[in-house]
């Protein structure tokens, strides 16, 4: 049987994307989806981390650009990431998957604090762990999270999970004829603009030379290809992966 080219992996999922045609909110259609295609992973022994936006219930940077505060703003952004946690958490464990959540921001009634060496342990038993409240401070994004929860867990990859099949040059909703990269290093990335990930994000995946592979979340089995190393979506990395 084959086995996973990936066994220790950070799934990144966007808060828009558990809102799935509802446009806002939680859809939980889509996050039992997302439940099922984990479930699948696990049963190959994968050690899964993940990290969830919130985007879907708010947005720090947009509150901001209303007249809000910006930390204020920044934490209410933390705590829907801990709503979609929670949400997603209850879809595994009725799949039968063991998850913890563990938060940047101490909640002790509803989830653990973040500690790594725990959250190491419970992936080395066979849990999925999903990393709520962001970083635990404003300013920062999920995305920035997410590869900083990588290096700290020391995973290989971090899997960025979108509602598009890759990165493009430019937005293949808009324009027909965007063009669709297989490959990109993280300075091509930022030198094009292209909106990615940010660039603490992007420089703290360089520095640890974390890869990361941009797919189709929409897509049924994508995660299980993305794990095994099949070539989906974009991979982005500090040379080129010859894909």
């Amino acid at each position: 049987m084959v086995a996973p080219k990936y066994w220790r992996v950070v799934l990144k999922l966007s808060g828009e994307a558990l809102a799935g045609s509802l446009g806002y909110g939680i859809d939980p259609d889509v996050v039992n989806n997302i439940a099922v295609q984990i479930k699948e992973v696990m049963e190959h022994r994968v050690q899964l981390a993940i990290v969830v936006g919130g985007g879907n219930i708010w947005r720090g940077v947009a509150g901001s650009a209303k007249g809000m505060d910006r930390a204020t703003a920044d934490y209410m952004g933390m705590l829907a990431t801990v709503i979609n946690s929670l949400a997603l958490q209850d879809a595994l464990e009725k799949q039968g998957v063991d998850t913890r959540t563990q938060t940047a921001i101490e909640m002790r009634e509803v989830a653990e604090p973040y500690i790594r060496r725990r959250a190491i342990r419970h992936m080395e038993k066979g849990r999925v762990v999903i990393f709520a409240g962001g970083t635990g401070n404003p300013y920062f994004s999920t995305d920035t999270t997410a590869a900083l929860r990588a290096a700290e867990i020391e995973a290989q990859v971090i899997l960025m999970a979108k509602r598009v099949d890759g990165v493009y040059d430019s937005d293949p909703l808009k324009n027909p004829n965007a063009r669709k990269f297989q490959e990109l290093t993280f300075i091509e990335m930022l030198n094009r603009g292209l909106g990615v990930m940010d660039a603490t994000a992007a420089s703290l995946c360089m520095d640890n030379k974390i890869p990361v592979i941009v797919f189709d979340l929409t897509e049924e089995g994508n995660i299980k290809k993305a794990v095994f190393g099949e070539k989906i979506g974009t991979y982005i990395g500090g040379e080129f992966n010859g894909r």
